[in-house]
């Protein structure tokens, strides 16, 4: 009953947070080497915060993710579809090392999502008015090249590094080529 409590909740979500099978089809290629149509399915993601009640203002109040199932140490969201958990790790607080791309000091690990220009400039303003500081303000990143993308970078409160991103050309988010950083 309850992940049909969160299934209905996702349904009833803002539209920020859902994206219908046609938007998340990607080009896939089969093990013969032929080109296949697929969905993309919702990953699951599980990570350390040091709060739940923290997590909850951050993730359900800042940016807006609709809460779904919770216990006295975890509590999941939709975070654009995908199934995010925050689970309390008394005393956590995420390193981050730095890594130059494009310029810039990117804290690494990090994790996010691929959005499209509408959404990530939308997320952003959203991000800017609760008052979230950037680690890396939203900005257009490899100009001119096949990885033309918008990115930002920002922090929640237990120091755990997100990024989000928008290709200009959402077809080249899997081109493959070299980058000079």
């Amino acid at each position: 009953m309850r992940a049909l409590d969160f299934a209905a909740r996702v349904a009833r979500a803002p539209a920020l947070h859902r994206q219908t099978a046609a938007s998340r089809a990607i080009p896939c290629r089969a093990s013969s080497g032929a080109a296949a149509e697929t969905s993309l399915q919702p990953f699951h993601l599980a990570f350390p915060v040091r709060d739940l009640d923290e997590a909850r203002e951050f993730y359900g109040g800042k940016l807006g993710c609709p809460e779904g199932r919770s216990a006295d140490t975890w509590v999941d969201y939709s975070l654009f579809g995908h199934q995010i958990v925050c689970h309390h790790v008394k005393g956590y607080s995420a390193a981050a090392s730095r890594n130059a791309v494009d310029g810039d000091p990117v804290p690494v690990p990090h994790w996010g999502l691929a959005l499209r220009v509408d959404q990530f400039h939308d997320l952003a303003a959203r991000v800017r008015a609760s008052g979230i500081a950037f680690e890396i303000e939203p900005h257009l990143r490899f100009k001119g090249q096949p990885g033309e993308q918008w990115t930002m970078f920002f922090t929640d409160d237990s120091g755990n590094a997100l990024e989000f991103k928008a290709m200009t050309n959402p077809d080249n988010l899997f081109a493959k080529y070299h980058v000079d950083c």
